[in-house]
Order: C-alpha cells, then sequence, then structure tokens
C-alpha cells in the first residue's frame, strides 16, 4: 500500500480510510486461482455457491410451473424427479453449508484479529475440493441425473433400483464437499482456538466466531458418518455388498445413518445464520446484545441436541414406542435454547436507536420466518401428527421455513452488512429494501400455503396431482409467489453487481461496528492488520473509538489551551 494520506475526520469524531484512496496492485486472474488468502478464498467461496443458489433457484422454478396446474404435463416424472434431487442437493450441499465456510473464511481471522488462518494452503484445498464436487454432481446432467431425491434412500438408490451413474455422481458430491467441509472445519478450529487477538478470551469472542467453532465440531462429527454411510453405498452398487438390500441387509440402516448427519446438518446450515443475525441486531440497534452468555451457550446446547434427535425424522419406520417418545421430547428440549436466542434477540431490539437498513430489515425478516418454522417444527416433534403429515407439503412448508426463511435470509442479512467490507463500496440502500419486501411477499406466498396443501392431503415428491378441493388453487398460489421470491432475489444480484461501480465508498466502519473487522481498511490489506489491538470487551471497536473520541478531546483542549 502506497504512503498516501487516506484519513480522514467522520462526524463522530473516529477517522475513516477512504476506499478509494488505497492503492492495491492490479491482480490477474491467476492471482485468486493460485491464492492462499484467506479473503480471497471467502469470496470465491460466496460467489460460486451463489451461482448453485441461482441454478437450484431456477430448478426450483421448473418445478413449481410443473405444479402450477393439476394434471400438468410440462415435465415428464423423469425430468422432475431429477430436478427435484438436484434442486436439494444443490441447496443444501453447494450452497447454504458452504456459503457458511465463504462467511467464515473472510470474517473469523479478521474478528478474532488474526492475519490469516491457521493452514493457508489446507483452506485454499477445501475450496477447490466443492467446486469440484460440484462439477461432478451437475456433469450427470448430461449422461443421466441422479432421481432419488437429496436424501438418496435406499434401495431406491440402490443398482437394482438405479443403475445409472446419476447416483454414483451424488456418492462423488458427497465425498469431494464432505473432505472439503472436514479439512474446512479442523481449520476454523485450529484458526479459533489458537489464533485470537490479545486480550480475547472464550468470553470475548464475536457470537458469530462461536457459531463457526460450533459448526466445525459439528462438522468433524457427523460427516465422517455421512462418508461411511456412502462408501457402503457405493460397494452395495459395484462391489456386491448387500448392506442395504432388502432382505440381506437392512435398507433402515442407510436412514440412521443419514440422518444421524443429516439432522446435525440442519444446525449446521442454521446456527452460523443465528451468528449474522446476532451481530447485525446489536450494530443495527445501537445497543450490546441481550445475554451474551446466554446465546453463546444456547449455541452449545442446541449443538449437542442436535446430534441426539436423528430419528425423529423416521417417525413413521416401524420403531418401539419408547424410542419414539425418546426422540419426540428430546427434541422439544431444542425449542428451549432456540427460545433464549429468540428472546434475546427481540431484547436486543426493545427500546433500541433502530436504524432501518436492509441489513436488519433481512434480520427481522429472520426472526418472523423462522419462529413460524420453529412452531410448525414443534407440532412435528410430536409423532402421532408426525404419522398424518410426514408425507406431505407441510413438511415442505416446515423445511423452508426453516432453512429459506431462517438461512436464506440471514444469508442475505450478511451480505448487506459486510458488503462494505468486502468491496469497499456501500450496496444501494433503495434496491436493499425492495428486494427484502418482494422476497418477504414471495416467500410468505409460496410457503404459507403449503401447510394447508399438506393439511389438505397434497402428497409431497410428487410431479401431478388431481384437481381435488382446493389443491390446483393453493398450488397456483405457491407458484406465483415462487416467481415474486425469484424477483426479489434477482434485485440484491443487481444490487451486488451494480454496487462494485456505482456504489458510495463505504470507509472502513461504514455501520458503526462492534467487531475487529472494522478496525481495517475496507477491502482490508493482505496483512489484515499492521498492529492487532488488544481486545477489552465483547465489543472492542466501541472501545476504540471511545478511545480515539477521548485522545481527540484531550489534544483539542491541548490546542485551545496553546492558543490561549
Amino acid at each position: 500500500m502506497a504512503e498516501v494520506d487516506t484519513t480522514v475526520q467522520s462526524t463522530t469524531g473516529v477517522p475513516q480510510v477512504l476506499a478509494s484512496k488505497v492503492e492495491r496492485p492490479s491482480e490477474g486472474w491467476t492471482s485468486w486461482v493460485t491464492t492462499t488468502d484467506h479473503k480471497k478464498i471467502g469470496i470465491m467461496y460466496i460467489v460460486t455457491t451463489l451461482v448453485f443458489f441461482i441454478l437450484g433457484g431456477v430448478e426450483a422454478l421448473m418445478m413449481r410451473l410443473q405444479l402450477g396446474a393439476a394434471n400438468n404435463t410440462l415435465l415428464s416424472p423423469e425430468v422432475y424427479n431429477a430436478l427435484f434431487t438436484i434442486h436439494g442437493t444443490t441447496m443444501v450441499f453447494l450452497f447454504v453449508v458452504p456459503i457458511m465456510a465463504g462467511f467464515g473464511n473472510y470474517f473469523v481471522p479478521l474478528m478474532i484479529g488474526a492475519r490469516d488462518m491457521a493452514f493457508p494452503k489446507l483452506n485454499a484445498l477445501s475450496y477447490w475440493l466443492l467446486l469440484s464436487g460440484g462439477i461432478v454432481f451437475y456433469a450427470s446432467i448430461f449422461f443421466s441425473p441422479p432421481e432419488v431425491a437429496w436424501t438418496a434412500y435406499t434401495p431406491l438408490s440402490g443398482a437394482a433400483y438405479s443403475p445409472s451413474g446419476g447416483v454414483d455422481a451424488w456418492i462423488f458430491l458427497v465425498h469431494l464437499t464432505g473432505l472439503s467441509s472436514l479439512v474446512g472445519a479442523v481449520n476454523f478450529y485450529a484458526t479459533i482456538a489458537h489464533m485470537r487477538a490479545p486480550g480475547m478470551g472464550w468470553g470475548r469472542m464475536p457470537l458469530f466466531v462461536w457459531t463457526i467453532l460450533i459448526y466445525a465440531i459439528l462438522l468433524i462429527l457427523a460427516l465422517p458418518v455421512i462418508a461411511g454411510a456412502a462408501t457402503l453405498l457405493l460397494t452395495d452398487r459395484h462391489f456386491g455388498t448387500n448392506f442395504y438390500t432388502p432382505g440381506e441387509g437392512d435398507p433402515l440402516l442407510w436412514q440412521h445413518l443419514f440422518w444421524f448427519f443429516g439432522h446435525p446438518e440442519v444446525y449446521i446450515m442454521i446456527l452460523p445464520a443465528f451468528g449474522i443475525i446476532s451481530e447485525v441486531l446489536p450494530v443495527f440497534a445501537r445497543k450490546p446484545i441481550f445475554g451474551y452468555k446466554a446465546i453463546a451457550a444456547a449455541t452449545v446446547v442446541i449443538a449437542f441436541l442436535g446430534l441426539l434427535v436423528w430419528a425423529h425424522h423416521m417417525f413413521t419406520t416401524p420403531s418401539p414406542s419408547v424410542v419414539l417418545i425418546f426422540f419426540m421430547l428430546s427434541s422439544f428440549l431444542i425449542a428451549i435454547p432456540t427460545g433464549v436466542k429468540m428472546f434475546n434477540w427481540i431484547a436486543t431490539l426493545w427500546r433500541g436507536t433502530i436504524i432501518f437498513k436492509p441489513p436488519l430489515l433481512f434480520a427481522a425478516g429472520f426472526l418472523s420466518l423462522f419462529l413460524i418454522g420453529g412452531i410448525s417444527g414443534i407440532f412435528l416433534a410430536i409423532f402421532p401428527i408426525d404419522w398424518q403429515v410426514h408425507d406431505t407439503y407441510f413438511v415442505v412448508a416446515h423445511f423452508h421455513y426453516v432453512i429459506v426463511g431462517g438461512g436464506v435470509f440471514a444469508i442475505f442479512s450478511g451480505l448487506y452488512y459486510w458488503y462494505p467490507k468486502m468491496t469497499g463500496r456501500m450496496p444501494n440502500e433503495r434496491l436493499g429494501q425492495v428486494s427484502v419486501v418482494t422476497m418477504y411477499i414471495g416467500f410468505t406466498l409460496t410457503f404459507l400455503i403449503q401447510h394447508s396443501l399438506g393439511l389438505d392431503g397434497m402428497p409431497r415428491r410428487v410431479y401431478e396431482y388431481q384437481d381435488l378441493g382446493n389443491l390446483e388453487l393453493y398450488n397456483q398460489i405457491s407458484t406465483f409467489g415462487s416467481f415474486v421470491l425469484g424477483i426479489g432475489i434477482l434485485i440484491s444480484f443487481y444490487n451486488f453487481i451494480r454496487s462494485l461501480k456505482k456504489g458510495a465508498i463505504a470507509g472502513p466502519d461504514p455501520w458503526l461496528g462492534n467487531t475487529l473487522e472494522w478496525f481495517t481498511t475496507s477491502p482490508p490489506p493482505q496483512n489484515n492488520f499492521d498492529e492487532v489491538p488488544r481486545v477489552r470487551s465483547v465489543e472492542p471497536m466501541k472501545d476504540i473509538r471511545r478511545q480515539v473520541e477521548r485522545q481527540s478531546g484531550i489534544e483539542a483542549g491541548e490546542r485551545e489551551f496553546t492558543r490561549s
């Protein structure tokens, strides 16, 4: 960075660095391919996963077009089943989980005062494994796409029912993205455990860092299980073993192994979203987070309980009543730490000086939508109710309220919140407001009505249905809403691309944030920090601003005394 004066005095008295005056060397595409810089890797994660998000969204819209009319023939059963499989797999394995790794890669070192991740080359490997998994999986479209849903239940995914290579591509995706997440998780754990700034004990870590730490631990515990399960499926398909073969093995073994991974996977997706919300709300409420220790503890408790409740996805399988009761009660317990978080977030907003910027609006959308998803989850945790609605659109509605209403709205909150730090530019505020309103309306139209669809008996995972009762009307509302939701998402993408060149210069700390990433320039230099400040509280940037204001006041007083 050249020796130029880039500092101006803001209205708060805090020095600001103008990103437009920070000279940076021009870099070609090879610098991205060969990089081990955690910030570039984080951006590559985010951009790649957003591309997969667009692909998954297009697949969802095609399915909604098919379901927009009863007895529709727009898509064949084979095409619909392939779209269904690819959409679900893309959103879980190639979007929500890895984009959280992208946020973690970019911001965890900055938030803890580190100059990079603990293992930079391992960090780069994790990204390229993710990209390889996505390419391998999507290559199956050109020869034999899988038709087994994202859960790949046996015996449907066995060689007898799915002899083509699409399921093999799905297995390779699981292995490649799983290995990517595993090495990334080890890297996150080592970085957070050993590279925190002076004074940043466990009780002063940002809550987003807490959630990434638990995210990493859950990945380390859960991924070997799905890797083993997928390996057994591969040997069943090609090497004559019978682990899941009916009559010789046990098809239910796959469900137990898959959901032992799959339910922690839900929290692997949603806990970093909780962390984003915990960072955004106090900044735009101009208040400290309410109950920091309670939120951090609730994160740990949710992760622990999440490992114990996998069989509530299997209430309709043959299981003893005592087992069903255990998993029902265990599922109820998760509502307690989740409720603690919800009440603490609301208390953070209560009587705060609310600043209605796009990050806060997306966070508010998260609070209301995730609450609905949590309430419907309580119903599904009651196994006699689950018996009635398990294979209906009620479950589809619940799942999307948690993952889209929760995860995706939090992701967009994080994108708007940290966009200035990553690019040095501010996103357009009006476009952000239009986007969040459009997405909220579109999401509600799409998925709220699906609760009624399920209660009226609409089966999930079907490509056509009879025109009975209000099924067609409800599906038409849902299909219309899905396109409104898609328009809202495209508005944000347009905003992000447009603001790269036309956005206002952000400066290092445009939101007056609380954590250390706002201490450095926007975007940060390669080494992050020339000098790492000592952390004295959970809000180190507030401490730094107070110190600067005190020093500015002292200097002004000394100058006045000299003149007199």
